[in-house]
């Protein structure tokens, strides 16, 4: 009985999963289909009515269905080009953010760029907002908090050009709460000292420093205090914002970096009350210029040590191509001993006003000069495409650091792994069964 039972199994015909089989391969291939139509459109209403290149397009069409409501997007665009915007600006803003073209032009859009407008902001300033802030700009909220900031920043601040610098410093402030974040701060540095000019002018220059909590904003200018830094000096305010921009553990990082090239922690802080930006240059950026200066120009520590706000510099762009024209032309003997680095002249001056200055000084070097120079910034912008290009290919591949993922992200992504794992094997077995099931003959 039990061997005619295996028999039966075995021989019979497992037709309602065959049939099963066909209405799911069925049912995927329509909607494949449907899909790939969606997609279509969708990148060639992106290339055709936006002006967006055809990769751009073809990416942004995986999160982006415009099937549903091409009026609104029609209506979007419209409204675009009748704030002003030109074509290459429409272009940008949509291949940056193509959910704009989902946005109500009416009820969200019309209302929020009113807003900018009666700042007296110009069409270049309200580009660089929106193209910042999309998300938030596309939200109905705006209309709440953006009238909000802007009234108080001008309490504060005295003038629409002191706001309107502010806003382009950082234009998320005009989606926070002032009298909760700002307002608490501002008071905190007035009590601790801190002249109200002072104050000022560091709302309309670096507003995101005031932007955390009070709790933790106390905790900065405590710190700040202890490092020796006087209240009524505006270093007072940069020592701040310094502190305020990164975590202890950032902090301690990047003493770390200064040590292991032969740094104390007292020649640090000598360097930070100097200059306290000098602690905001990333790990990456102070390893590079400790290694160029010190290794390929042999700077001593205590000539870095005298001017910190070369860490300020791009390494790329200014300190290398510059300081390599330098050792070109002492190594033909054309820098006077007495002359030596002039700092100011070779460093702090304008790409502008240097490069007039060194062909004006070196004129029979001037062809050389600028070559040389010319080779050493295309070489940096051809670096720069290459890490942008690479970070692009590996967000869209969906490959990230994975550093700067907590432990539960790892453990979501891990478990969003495994379950897509599974179910691509489970869809193979199901193929394979079914593949075979259809060779087997009829009995």
């Amino acid at each position: 009985m039990l061997f005619n039972f295996i028999s039966r199994r075995t021989l019979t015909p497992a037709r309602p999963y065959i049939t099963c089989c066909h209405a799911l391969l069925s049912s995927s291939s329509s909607f494949t289909t449907k899909s790939s139509n969606k997609r279509t459109f969708t990148v060639t209403y992106l290339i055709n009515s936006c002006g967006v290149a055809p990769e751009s397009a073809n990416s942004s069409s995986r999160r982006l269905d415009l099937t549903k409501s091409p009026n609104t997007a029609d209506s979007v665009l419209a409204l675009l080009n009748n704030q002003g915007f030109t074509k290459s600006q429409v272009s940008k803003a949509i291949s940056k953010h193509p959910r704009i073209l989902l946005s109500d032009p009416q009820k969200t859009l019309l209302p929020n760029f009113k807003i900018l407008k009666s700042l007296g902001l110009s069409n270049a300033d309200i580009f660089q907002i929106v193209t910042a802030i999309p998300k938030r700009f596309m939200n109905v909220k705006f209309q709440d908090t953006a009238p909000q900031c802007i009234g108080y920043l001008r309490t504060v601040l005295g003038s629409d050009d002191k706001v309107i610098r502010a806003i382009k410093r950082f234009p998320l402030v005009l989606t926070y709460d002032l009298q909760l974040y700002a307002a608490e701060n501002i008071r905190m540095l007035l009590e601790a000292g801190v002249p109200d000019s002072k104050v000022r002018v560091m709302l309309a220059q670096q507003p995101r420093t005031f932007f955390t909590s009070a709790d933790r904003f106390r905790k900065v200018v405590m710190d700040v205090k202890e490092m020796g830094f006087e209240p009524s000096k505006y270093r007072f305010l940069l020592a701040i914002q310094a502190v305020r921009s990164m975590s202890k553990s950032t902090w301690d990082m990047k003493l770390e970096v200064y040590k292991k090239w032969g740094w104390s922690k007292d020649e640090v802080f000598i360097a930070f009350d100097k200059y306290p930006a000098c602690m905001m240059a990333s790990v990456d950026k102070i390893t590079g210029i400790l290694d160029f200066l010190g290794n390929t120009m042999g700077w001593e520590r205590s000539y870095i040590l005298r001017c910190p706000i070369v860490f300020c510099f791009s390494l790329e762009k200014r300190l290398i191509p510059r300081c390599l024209v330098y050792r070109y032309l002492e190594e033909k003997g054309l820098i006077e001993k007495e002359e030596g680095f002039c700092f100011t002249k070779w460093l702090m001056y304008s790409e502008t006003k240097f490069l007039k200055w060194v062909v004006k000084r070196y004129e029979a070097e001037a062809h050389e000069i600028l070559k040389l120079y010319r080779k050493h910034l295309d070489e940096a912008k051809r670096s720069t495409t290459s890490i942008l290009r690479n970070r692009a290919f590996r967000r869209s591949l969906g490959i990230y650091d994975l550093r700067r993922l907590s432990f539960a992200d790892l453990l979501s992504t891990s478990k969003l792994l495994l379950c897509f794992m599974d179910a691509i094997y489970r869809l193979l077995e199901h193929s394979i069964a079914a593949a075979q099931l259809l060779k087997k003959p009829d009995i």
